[in-house]
């Protein structure tokens, strides 16, 4: 072999400078999105709690979809959303208390699930910016801040602005009684952030390139 040859096979082979992550391939990320997606699943088929008379189920399934943001990142997270929607779309009994199919976006629950993915999209792109100026400034406590705000922002304001809508279209009912019957909601949701925190920070100090993509 040339001396060039040798030292071009050096640079390939010579392991990445430290805090470099090596671009992820294209697989890593599909397996992600599709064990997120099945996270949501069986997090969205335990057993449901109802709540006053929206008729909306209380389940774990929004803890999932804040995970999916907090922990894959704007863009995985939101796919992983979205396949986890084109399951129960397609027959998968995967909706909350079993359900499927597009019939449930006759229900009152149809404006929560189609806010979903943006949700996760929201979610990720405020953890990531959070992530990565913790990297900056060495400040590890924006990670945990930018969890809370993203969870804030993205797991409770937009699935609420996407939810409160649709149960009051598909309940027949008005928009302020929709959105005080939502607000039964809200509790857990809180509990829900936290949990998420709990599982996302560890998270992103374990992997600090995670959201690199």
């Amino acid at each position: 072999m040339s001396p060039l040859l040798r030292r071009a096979a050096r640079r390939d082979t010579a392991p990445a400078p430290a805090g470099v992550r090596r671009p992820a391939s294209a697989g890593t990320d599909v397996a992600l999105v599709a064990v997120f997606a099945a996270l949501v699943c069986a997090l969205a088929i335990t057993p449901a709690l109802q709540i006053g008379g929206s008729g909306v189920p209380i389940t774990l399934q929004t803890l999932g979809i804040m995970l999916c943001g907090a922990v894959l990142g704007p863009w995985r997270g939101a796919l992983a959303v979205l396949l986890y929607l084109l399951l129960g779309f397609a027959g998968a009994p995967v909706f909350a208390q079993g359900a499927s199919g597009l019939g449930v976006l006759a229900g009152p629950s149809a404006g929560f699930l189609l806010a979903m993915p943006l949700a996760a999209l929201v979610i990720g792109a405020v953890v990531r910016a959070g992530v990565r100026a913790a990297h900056r400034t060495r400040r590890g406590v924006l990670v945990p801040l930018s969890l809370v705000a993203g969870c804030l922002l993205g797991g409770i304001a937009v699935v609420y602005a996407g939810g409160i809508p649709g149960l009051a279209v598909n309940g027949g009912m008005p928009l302020d009684v929709a959105a005080g019957l939502s607000l039964t909601f809200l509790p857990g949701d809180l509990v829900k952030v936290a949990l998420t925190v709990l599982v996302a920070a560890p998270v992103h100090r374990a992997f600090p390139r995670l959201l690199d993509r």
